[in-house]
Formats: C-alpha cells, structure tokens, sequence
C-alpha cells in the first residue's frame, strides 16, 4: 500500500533485466512506477484501511470495491504495454537468453517457490478480512507474522533487515498517528466554523448538476495529489468534503475508490510525480524526461479508467453487493 516503496521493489527487480533485454527506456519506466501505483488500490490496502474510519463504511466493503477496479487498471495497462510491443516488436523485444528459464521444470520451480506462498498468505490476510473471520488489525498483524515466517523459509532474514523492517513500520505508525490526530484537531475546528456546512451550502447553491460537482471534487483531489501524499488528503480533505458528498447522495463506497484511483493517477502527473523520482533513485541511468514521458501515457490510462468508474459505477460496487448483499 506504499507508492514508494512498490515502485522502488520494482525497479530494483526488473529495471535491470529490461535493460539488459533493450526495453524503450519510456515504456519501461511507465510500466514500472504505473504498476507501482496499483499498491494504494489492490487490497490490502493502507489508504483504504484507513479511508474506511473516516468515510464510516466498513474497510471489508472497500476491499470487495477495489478489487475489480484494480484488476482493470492492471488489464488497461498490460493490454497498452503489450498492444505497442506487437505494433514495434523493437520496445519489448524477447528476454536476454540468460534471463530465461532453461526448462519447464525450472518455471514450475521458480512458480511454486516464489509466487504460491506470497500469494497464498495474501489472500489468506484478505480474505479472513472480507469474509469477516478477523477485522483489519488482526488481518494484518496474522500477515505480518505470515510474511517473517516466509523471510526465514526463504532464508534470508538477518537482524539487520529485521531491525530495518521494525523502524520502518514504527516510522509509517508514528506518522499516520501523529496526522490522525492533527486531522481531529483540524475537524474539530473547521466543524466548530462551520467549513464544512459553509463549503457544501456554497457548492450547492452554485445550482450545478451533481456530477459536475463531483468532477470538481476530482479535480481538486488530483491537483492535491501533486504536493501531498495520500495520508494528509485522506485525513484532512476527505472530512471536510464528506458532507457535501452525502448532500449530493453518492455512495460512500464509490467515492471511495474514486478518491483511491484519483490519487493513484495523480502520483504519476507532472510537474511533481513521486513516482519519477523514486524510480530514478534505483536506476540512475534512466534520464528522468524519459521517466516522465513513460509516465504521462499511462497516466491518461488511469485517467480513461477513473472515467469509467465514474460513469459505470457497479464497475466498483457489484463485488461488495454480491459477497455482502447490500
């Protein structure tokens, strides 16, 4: 669920192998920090872990939201990844001989052993979420337990990396504690002005159709996303937004995940792009124009997909309908 950290594995794991193979340097980087993003949006998800407290639906309906939206995101980008190769073969040409498997046997090895158990532990965090065997805390901390078992499976946990991954996650809890807490403080007082009233009954008043005051919700979201990370936005934004969205009648659920893929596009936009800069930081070598440029094309991706979960909302809503009736 951290932007950062998703595009720094994955640059770390495959910028070097798509060099070594001549992948066109913009389409590579493009996949790898809009892949990236894709971490706020599949569960389990941090932001929507948190989301769910302050837009008061259940975290179990945002995960059943995201999935089906994700998997789209993941299908758009993979069908215009594939589709430029097949029109130049010369943007993704085959995999250097030495990066490929010498057998079949390896494959199902390399399948077994490095795709089924982190598989395996994720849906099992997940889905005891969903099906409502454990809520999010517990669901978490069972995965966290899944995933040190796994690092000592694999052989490759040492007291550094473990004193690393502990002050990590003690800097992640710290922040997110420290905004709660500024985000009630900023509430507290905003309620108290009446922002939130002022602010709906302003926007109301304008006599503008519903959904082009959601598009202008969006859009103020996205031009947020530049500056700021997800965390002040979900906190701080979102509540003081909420009133106005129930007055308009839209599902909690629904903006939801149309404020996680927002902010999911906005990590790729210019003129900031976090995404950029993490993914420059693994691989010097990579001019970040070219980053930039790799980014933009699947940021209009992103933004043709927030467009059609917008105007197709059960694209997002029919999978927590179908696993909890609602």
């Amino acid at each position: 669920g951290i932007v950062g950290a998703s595009v720094t594995i994955l640059g770390i794991m495959a910028a070097k192998t798509m060099n070594r193979s001549g992948y066109d340097v913009r389409l590579a980087a493009g996949t790898i920090t809009a892949g990236g993003t894709l971490g706020i949006l599949i569960p389990p998800s941090i932001m929507l872990v948190v989301m769910g407290p302050v837009l008061e639906v259940p975290v179990t309906d945002l995960f059943a939201a995201a999935i089906i939206p994700g998997i789209m995101m993941a299908f758009l980008y993979a069908v215009y990844a594939v589709g430029r190769c097949m029109i130049n073969p010369e943007l993704g040409p085959p995999l250097a001989i030495e990066d490929r498997a010498a057998n079949m046997g390896e494959i199902v090895r390399e399948f077994i052993l490095g795709l089924v158990p982190p598989a395996l532990l994720v849906f099992s965090a997940l889905g005891s979420i969903m099906f409502g065997l454990a809520t999010p805390t517990e669901g978490a901390g069972c995965g966290a337990a899944g995933a040190l078992l796994l690092t000592l499976a694999y052989r490759r946990m040492t007291f550094k990396k473990f004193r690393e991954a502990l002050i990590k996650t003690l800097e992640i809890s710290a922040l997110i504690l420290i905004l709660v807490a500024a985000s009630n403080f900023f509430g507290a007082v905003f309620s108290r002005l009446g922002t939130p009233t002022m602010l709906t009954e302003l926007l109301l008043g304008l006599d503008l159709p519903p959904m082009v005051l959601l598009i202008m919700i969006m859009a103020l979201i996205f031009l947020l996303g530049w500056p700021l990370e997800w965390v002040p936005i979900v906190l701080i934004i979102v509540p003081i937004l909420l009133p106005l969205i129930e007055q308009l009648g839209f599902n909690l659920v629904w903006f939801g995940i149309l404020v996680a893929v927002n902010l999911q596009t906005a990590w790729l936009s210019p003129p900031v792009a976090l995404s950029a800069y993490f993914l420059k930081g693994v691989v010097p070598e990579w001019d970040l124009k070219d980053i930039y440029i790799g980014m933009m094309q699947f940021m209009v991706i992103q933004l043709f997909g927030l467009i059609l979960i917008m105007v197709f909302p059960q694209i997002a809503l029919w999978l927590p309908g179908y696993i909890y009736g609602e």
